[in-house]
């Protein structure tokens, strides 16, 4: 089976060509004993800084000649070859390959098939990856563990345009939700591999960790509710040579969050050529309009290094997927003429301006020394809506209901103050028009002495209001090191990362009800940040032992320093104004505080707070004999908030013969709970049983938290195991099918909203918690539940030719179940008594397994011809459970399977310059239509997997230049 080796870099052949242009012109110093051909190659490509693709298995067996001297690389290769069975192959692009000299022989006839040869892709095989190991580089089918490897041209040919909705589309275990109108969640969408949460999985740039998003997902749709996830829509699509996906836990080997797997990023690095790219489009309902200008260009540093710049811009309009709301329609009904429609809106955020930035550099001091360092740059203003405020009916803005009796009276502020000077008039809330009261209008008369006395914010909004929400996400990181060849073959590579999170939040058309006709309507409720700081330090050494093939060992140490920062909102959206509700306090005037929708973060919530670890680690690898691989990869690390973990794993590959292999792995895992889970405070509106409400998300620690129950966090712990086999039939046909196992156990989470009841609210506002008056309920971070989850992974990827075209055929598809498997039993009053009892919800705990599709799967068809190229591409996204707007009611939505159908032609009408068009869901296959939909307008069920927003088309143009 001929597969690949290569150092220092991972490419596609496109991206290989261009780099050995440049380097086989040029003259290199060079020391190579005579040895086994796959280590000379290996040694070769290191002292050259370069690529080769070759033979492995062929060259194991091969013995070349010794090589001392300076030449270029063809030069270096045909004299450390010359009488073996290897050649060097260069064909018209300038790609140097090894091959056998029979396949050549065997290549030579018919001249048309030869041709076909040197344009064809080898259907992935080609593409190799780092992530998984610290060994030897390997392709999808020599990996011991479940792998993806997705080459730039694959992630172009859709129609999505940020990496995270790319990625999904290509790889079925990756599950990405809309967010339409979930707080923070629907700035940083949270992703969900092999069915586990959004920071079950690691993010690697270039093989160095990448740090988590500022944004923790108050509201995930269950599964990711309370995750602090990495933002991948930061990432320039442009910039990427190639994204490899490891569906495997990895803590072992890469530390906390890799228990779901590894999604690795790899940047361009040609040092020459470039190309700019333009994509315009539009959804079919008319809105979502896209303007996306990208540009990658590389350049020469001297004759040793490289600087490869990517730039993106975007701009895109939301959508609308709404109808209007009951509640607004009776409204109206009622003669209220100033209702808008539809009155709150349901669809894709406004995304006003998306700049992403990357640099990837590389320079050769010396054969044996490489500098090199990359960074990435993003800046991205987003709004949205929140929901409704109903002019008769919104707690705390307009209304306040006796608990006792269940009266609703309009909340009227008494300007000259309660109980002195002129008083206002009670009005009681019922189904009729309340702009058409009486006393209403005595009120909303400035004119008089009692208009200008007492206010009600239907004066300002007599037709409710819906606040827009959004905010300014800023993401950024540099790394830097170097790698060198040490004595004894060791080899080093040292380096330092630092990554930078940050939002700042806004909130408009709403007000603070406390501050009455003095309030702003829009404000700046505060802001959050993550900072990390990694450093690392890596050895690797191939060894000679009593096997035939050398071990592969690699030792490391790694530090981090996390830093989380809360900062405080402007004054306006978090003081208790003069008319706030404050019972504890003997304040009746009614109103709320804060700004409604999202308050600010109050002074004595912010601050920053930090924790560090380190890490000691090694991997060991080697053949026991010719079929049977394993590796063996041990972690110990220790952070200084909560004590030490000490993960392993245990991978295995045997190979029956040269077309089939099984494979598997075993392996434990964590996950630490993130300094912003320990310390967050957040207030947000959201549905519960009752209706809109404000709800407080608090840290174990909090004095309220307590009063509920809660305990300190602790790690999440995880055992996963995968089995699976590889069949290879040829370079044009090859299988996966891969088995996975993850239980774990303790998972971080927030605990579904508890109301706070009087007696709470007395507890804490004697303990100087005057706040606690403002919410109706809260939740707080807890080691809540364990799970089993368990599926299926199947790829297929077949290359034929057909005519004069050049096929390729891909079939992925996922089966993934989560079952909760035990909730930690919390203390309740209980008619009187003391009762253990779960604070998941059921609906909760439904969401947590069935939201997510337990089938999904792509049929993706790649055709080439010519100036002609073609992708056909199906969808499969399987039944799901929404518990609509998470508000455990009885709200329950079955949605059915959907299929959807993209294609994209592109036609290369110049050498340099190439036409695209092309449609997402072509055909406008819609979910089913959300049977509550009259709740809050929703017209489809919000997390639907396929998306609410139905057909996407879209127009490109690309040139490329020298």
């Amino acid at each position: 089976m001929a597969s690949a080796l290569f150092l220092y870099a991972c490419l596609t052949t496109h991206a290989l060509a261009q780099t050995q242009k440049s380097t086989s012109s040029s003259a290199f110093t060079f020391s190579i004993p005579a040895q086994d051909a796959n280590e000379a190659l290996t040694e070769l490509a290191k002292q050259a800084n370069t690529t080769l693709l070759f033979p492995f298995d062929l060259a194991k067996r091969i013995k070349t000649n010794a090589l001392e001297g300076e030449f270029t690389l063809n030069q270096a290769l045909q004299q450390l070859l010359e009488g073996t069975e290897l050649a060097v192959v260069t064909d018209e692009s300038g790609k140097v390959s090894i091959r056998s000299r029979a396949s050549l022989i065997a290549d030579k006839t018919p001249e048309k098939k030869q041709t076909r040869t040197n344009e064809d892709k080898s259907f992935g095989l080609e593409k190799i990856a780092v992530v998984g190991t610290r060994s030897s580089p390997r392709s999808v089918v020599d990996s011991p563990v479940p792998l993806d490897i997705i080459d730039s041209e694959s992630l172009g040919s859709q129609g999505n345009t940020d990496v995270l909705s790319m990625l999904s589309t290509m790889v079925p275990s990756l599950n990405v939700n809309d967010q339409p109108i979930n707080d923070a969640s629907s700035l940083v969408r949270p992703a969900n591999l092999r069915g586990m949460s959004s920071d079950h999985t690691l993010l690697l740039l270039n093989g160095k960790r990448r740090h988590r998003s500022a944004v923790i997902t108050f509201l995930g749709g269950g599964l990711s509710d309370g995750a602090q996830g990495p933002d991948i829509s930061v990432i320039p699509a442009y910039a990427l040579k190639q994204v490899e996906v490891l569906r495997d836990g990895a803590s072992a080997q890469y530390g906390s969050d890799a228990i779901a797997g590894v999604i690795n990023f790899v940047l361009k690095d040609s040092a020459e050529g470039g190309s700019v790219a333009l994509k315009a489009g539009g959804f079919s309902e008319g809105d979502g309009e896209l303007l996306q200008i990208q540009a990658n260009k590389g350049f020469a540093l001297g004759e040793n290094g490289f600087l490869n710049a990517t730039a993106e811009y975007r701009q895109q309009q939301g959508t609308s997927r709404s109808v209007q709301r009951d509640d607004a329609i009776s409204l109206t009904a009622a003669g209220n003429t100033f209702i808008q429609s539809p009155s709150q809106i349901w669809g894709a955020l406004d995304v006003d301006e998306d700049i992403k930035m990357a640099l990837n550099a590389g320079y050769a001091l010396s054969p044996s020394i490489k500098l090199y360092s990359f960074a990435t740059a993003a800046q991205r203003d987003l709004t949205g809506g929140f929901y409704f405020r109903n002019p008769q009916t919104r707690e705390g803005v307009f209304s306040r209901t006796n608990n006792k009796t269940g009266e609703r009276r309009l909340i009227v502020a008494d300007l000259d103050g309660l109980d002195n000077g002129i008083a206002c008039p009670s009005i009681l809330l019922s189904e009729g028009n309340v702009l058409n009261d009486p006393n209403y209008a005595l009120i909303a008369d400035n004119q008089t002495a009692l208009g200008n006395n007492c206010f009600a914010f239907n004066e300002w909004f007599p037709g409710g209001f819906t606040p827009r929400f959004g905010g300014t996400i800023t993401d950024g990181s540099i790394a830097v090191g170097v790698k060198r060849e040490l004595p004894q073959g060791w080899a080093m590579d040292a380096s330092a990362t630092v990554g930078y999170s940050d939002i700042e939040y806004r909130i408009s058309q709403t007000v603070n009800p406390s501050l009455g006709p003095l309030s702003p309507t829009t404000f700046s409720p505060g802001g959050v940040s993550q900072v990390e700081r990694t450093f690392n330090l890596d050895f690797t050494k191939l060894i000679q032992t009593v096997f035939e093939d050398p071990v592969s060992i690699a030792v490391g140490a790694e530090w981090r320093k996390e830093t989380y920062f809360q900062k405080a909102g402007d004054e306006a959206s978090y003081i208790a104004g003069p008319y706030a509700l404050e019972p504890p306090l003997g304040l009746t005037q009614g109103f709320s505080i804060g700004s409604n929708g999202f308050p600010g973060y109050q002074p004595q919530s912010a601050g920053h707070w930090s924790r560090n670890n380190w890490a000691l680690y090694a991997d060991l690898e080697f053949y026991l004999n010719e079929a049977l691989q394993l590796g063996v990869a041990t972690r110990v690390e220790h952070f200084s908030d909560f004590g030490s973990t000490f993960d392993g794993k245990l991978s295995a590959r045997y190979k029956i013969d040269e077309t089939f292999a099984f494979r598997g792995s075993i392996n434990t895992g964590f996950k630490a709970p993130t300094v912003g889970q320990s310390n967050v405070i957040n207030v947000t509106t959201a549905y519960g049983l009752n209706g809109l409400e404000d709800q407080a998300t608090l840290p174990p620690t909090d004095l309220i938290s307590v009063q509920l129950g809660a305990t300190p966090l602790t790690p999440e712990e995880s055992v996963n195991f995968s089995l699976g086999a590889v069949m290879q039939m040829s370079e044009q046909f090859f299988a996966t099918i891969d088995y996975f196992n993850i239980r774990l156990s303790d998972r971080i989470s927030t605990t579904s909203a508890i109301p706070l009841t009087e007696n709470d609210v007395a507890i804490l506002v004697s303990q100087g918690r005057a706040d606690a008056a403002n919410y109706n309920a809260a939740k707080y971070f807890t080691n809540d539940f364990d799970t089993k989850t368990q599926g299926i992974d199947v790829v297929l990827n077949y290359g034929f030719l057909l005519g004069d075209w050049n096929n390729t055929l891909l079939l992925a598809y996922n089966w993934t179940d989560t079952q909760v498997e035990r909730v930690t039993l919390y203390p309740a009053l209980v008619n009187n008594e003391i009762q253990l009892l779960p604070n998941l919800t059921s609906a909760r705990i439904r969401m947590l397994e069935d939201n997510l599709p337990a089938h999904r799967g792509s049929l993706t068809l790649e055709q080439r011809r010519d100036n002609w190229s073609m992708t056909w591409r199906l969808n499969y996204f399987g039944s799901f459970y929404e518990d609509h707007l998470d508000a455990s009611a009885g709200m329950d939505i079955f949605g059915s399977a959907i299929t959807t159908f993209d294609t994209q032609i592109a036609w290369q009408f110049t050498p340099t310059t190439r036409f695209t068009i092309g449609g997402q869901n072509l055909f406008n296959t819609l979910p089913d239509v959300n049977p509550f939909q009259g709740e809050v307008g929703a017209l489809y069920p919000p997390t639907s997997p396929s998306g609410i927003n139905g057909a996407f088309y879209y127009l490109g143009l690309e040139h490329s230049f020298e």
